[in-house]
C-alpha cells in the first residue's frame, strides 16, 4: 500500500469565490506546523451525501502557507455530490481530512518544463509553477478554459509568470492546439498535466505522435470526468445472484464494500490500478474514468477500476468474494 491514511480534524476559516461556479476553502488542521509538502499534493475531505459518509479528494493550491491548506471546488451539477456538499458549508465548519500526499513525481534537473491545465486542472499545477519559477528554469503554463472569466487565478499567475503564461480561452477563439504544442518542445521536457479525462487522453496522443517518450508527460485527472454523464447503473455480482444499484452519488467501490463484496484499494482516484476487478458481461456502455488502463485496455472491457469508473445501463462483475463464504 503507497498511503496509509491518517485522519486529522480540521475547522473551515474561510471561503472566496474566485470565478463563477469556483469556490476557494482556506482549511486547517487543528495541529498545524505549516510543513512543506511535495508539489502535486492532494488531501481527502470526508463528506456526507445522502445520510451516508464518502471521501473526497482535492488537490492543494499552491505551496505551503502558515495560514492552512488551500482546495478549489469547482461546483458541478453532473457530479456525485462532493462540490455540493463542499459548497454548503460555512467558515468555522469543522472537517476530517487526511494529511497531504503527493501522486505527482517531479524531475527537477532537467532545462526545460511545460505546465498544462484544463479548468479547474490548475489547482496542483500552481504549486509546480511557482517551484519552477522560483529555480529559474524554462517553463511555461498553458492555460484552458472555457472563457476567461473562468481562470481562477490568474491575475497570481499573470503577476508570475508574465508572457510564458499563455492562456487558451474558448470564449476568444484560441483553443489548445495540443499537436501544434508537443512538436515544438524540446527533446526531453518534462510536461505536468491536470484536466479532465477527454483533455489528458487527447494529451497522450498527441504526445506520443510527437515522438515524445510518454515517461515525460506526468499527469493528474479528474475521478469524476468521464465521456458519459455521471448516473445510476447496475452491477451485478457473478455467482451470487446479487445485483446492486450504484447512485450518482456513489461509487460502485463503496457499494460493493458496504454490500460485503470487499474490494482492496489504495490511492481511489484511478491511478494505482488496485482495485480493478473483472468483467464479465455489459449490458450497456462502460465509462472507464482512471488512467491505470490503457486505450486498448480500456477497449478490452475485461476490467474497471472501482474507485472511479462508471457504466451506463449493467455490468456484471467478479469481485472473486463469495457472500456465502464471508
Amino acid at each position: 500500500m503507497r498511503f496509509v491514511e491518517t485522519w486529522i480534524p480540521a475547522t473551515l476559516v474561510s471561503t472566496r469565490d474566485l470565478a463563477p461556479g469556483i469556490r476557494e476553502f482556506l482549511i486547517r488542521p487543528d495541529q498545524y506546523d505549516g510543513a512543506a509538502y511535495p508539489v502535486g499534493s492532494h488531501i481527502n475531505v470526508s463528506v456526507t451525501i445522502g445520510g451516508q459518509p464518502e471521501t473526497r479528494s482535492y488537490s492543494l493550491v499552491g505551496e505551503a502557507s502558515p495560514r492552512g491548506f488551500r482546495i478549489a471546488v469547482r461546483r458541478a451539477e453532473d457530479s456525485r455530490g462532493g462540490s455540493r456538499y463542499m459548497w454548503q458549508l460555512a467558515p468555522g465548519a469543522r472537517l476530517d481530512i487526511t494529511r497531504p500526499a503527493s501522486l505527482v513525481a517531479v524531475d527537477w534537473a532537467r532545462e526545460n518544463y511545460c505546465l498544462i491545465a484544463g479548468g479547474i486542472g490548475i489547482t496542483p499545477i500552481i504549486g509546480a509553477a511557482h517551484a519552477l519559477a522560483r529555480r529559474g528554469v524554462d517553463v511555461a503554463l498553458h492555460y484552458a478554459v472555457r472563457g476567461r472569466a473562468d481562470a481562477a487565478y490568474l491575475d497570481d499567475l499573470t503577476g508570475l509568470l508574465g508572457d510564458r503564461l499563455v492562456v487558451h480561452a474558448g470564449d476568444e477563439g484560441k483553443r489548445l492546439d495540443l499537436d501544434s504544442l508537443f512538436a515544438s518542445l524540446p527533446k526531453g521536457t518534462l510536461t505536468l498535466f491536470c484536466g479532465p479525462m477527454r483533455m489528458l487522453d487527447a494529451a497522450r496522443h498527441a504526445w506520443i505522435r510527437a515522438g515524445h517518450p510518454l515517461s515525460d508527460l506526468r499527469y493528474e485527472t479528474f475521478g469524476s470526468s468521464g465521456t458519459l454523464p455521471t448516473e445510476t447503473f447496475r452491477v451485478r455480482l457473478k455467482g451470487s445472484g446479487v445485483e446492486l444499484e450504484i447512485p450518482r452519488e456513489r461509487s460502485m467501490l463503496d457499494v460493493l464494500n458496504a454490500s460485503g463484496f470487499e474490494v482492496i484499494s489504495d490511492c481511489k482516484r484511478g491511478e494505482c490500478g488496485l482495485c480493478a476487478i473483472d468483467v464479465v458481461a455489459v449490458d450497456g456502455e462502460i465509462d472507464h474514468r482512471d488512467v491505470f488502463f490503457s486505450d486498448h485496455q480500456k477497449q478490452s472491457n475485461e476490467k474497471i477500476c472501482a474507485c472511479v469508473s462508471r457504466a451506463r445501463g449493467t455490468i456484471t462483475v467478479d469481485t472473486l468474494l463469495r457472500a456465502d463464504a464471508i
